[in-house]
């Protein structure tokens, strides 16, 4: 299984985006995921001592980018997605 955040504009499909792709097993365990832009996903699981495990995946404007889009991505999605998830969880 794939989960994937990113465009999907017709004449774009599949940018700027990232992926997860999951054995059958931690499908089995998926209990949840979410898109945070195009940017960054998170995928949320239960291990077998039923501690619920959180995934995260991103991908950094590189230093090439403007500096809107580093802006954006550390100030913004970034602090949100990570400060939002409690830290009992792993």
């Amino acid at each position: 299984m794939l989960l994937y955040s990113g465009h999907e504009e017709e004449n774009t499909p599949n940018t700027r985006g990232v992926t997860l792709m999951l054995s059958k097993e931690a499908q089995n365990a998926l209990v949840g995921w979410e898109s945070h832009g195009s940017r960054i996903i998170k995928a949320s699981s239960k291990t077998k001592e039923e501690i619920t495990m959180n995934v995260i995946q991103c991908c950094a404007p590189t230093n090439d980018s403007n500096d809107v889009d580093k802006d954006q991505f550390y100030d913004i999605e970034h602090k949100t997605t990570f400060n939002q998830y409690q830290c009992h969880n792993l």
